[in-house]
């Protein structure tokens, strides 16, 4: 079989299958257009209340946790007391007589 084609079988088939469509729609295009603009709004809108839902949830959360900077702020200065309180203890102990 030899390769014969490109683009012109493509425009035929897109042709065939527009005409096709026109023929057999189930209603007038205004009615269709209207109907499609309807449904577009309707999921934008609904889009648009759950990225609001979205947004108020992490604002929350941002609320409820501390930041990573904050956390890792904390976590250092509690590494840093348990370090002083622990050279502290071993100069104690070396302050002490021997018997």
């Amino acid at each position: 079989m030899s390769e014969r084609g490109g683009f012109g079988p493509f425009l035929l088939g897109l042709g065939v299958g527009a005409v096709l469509g026109f023929l057999f729609a189930p209603e007038l295009g205004d009615a269709s257009r209207t109907k499609l603009s309807r449904k577009l709004r309707d999921l934008r809108d609904l889009a648009a209340e759950k990225a609001g839902e979205l947004l108020d949830t992490a604002e929350d959360e941002e609320d409820e946790a501390p930041t990573a900077r904050v956390a890792i702020e904390r976590r250092l200065t509690e590494a840093k007391r348990r370090r002083r309180g622990a050279k502290g203890a071993s100069r104690e102990e070396e302050e002490e007589p021997l018997a």
